[in-house]
């Protein structure tokens, strides 16, 4: 049975909660990481309008100069989480079937004793 999305996400979170649970059947610290993943999806269509709104630099109080926007910011950092957190869900992209390869820094993990 395909999970609900959680109460609260919009039109961005809620269509990256659909497009992978249609898909891929989570065990909970992957909805987990699905459910942070759509929220900051959400996030960034709210961050993209303040900037569309108010512009992407504006006059710093103190010194007068232009200056990127906070959001502008903001949403450079986001977007970054958002691709980690979709990373390390290692759900397959639609080209390719086969999952990302669970590898850490240092290599794969092995058992205790078994080098």
């Amino acid at each position: 049975m395909k999970p609900a999305a959680p109460p609260g996400l919009r039109t961005s979170g809620k269509a990256l909660w659909s497009s992978v649970v249609d898909e891929f059947d989570l065990v909970q610290h992957e909805r987990t990481q699905l459910v942070q993943a759509a929220r900051l999806a959400d996030l960034l269509d709210d961050l993209a309008d303040v900037v569309a709104r108010e512009g992407v630099t504006i006059t710093d109080p103190k010194s007068g100069a232009s200056v990127p926007h906070p959001c502008v910011v903001e949403l450079r950092q986001q977007r970054i989480t958002l691709a980690r957190l979709l990373a390390a869900l290692r759900v397959p992209d639609a080209e390719d079937a086969r999952p990302q390869r669970r590898a850490g820094v240092r290599g794969t993990y092995r058992p205790r004793g078994s080098r």
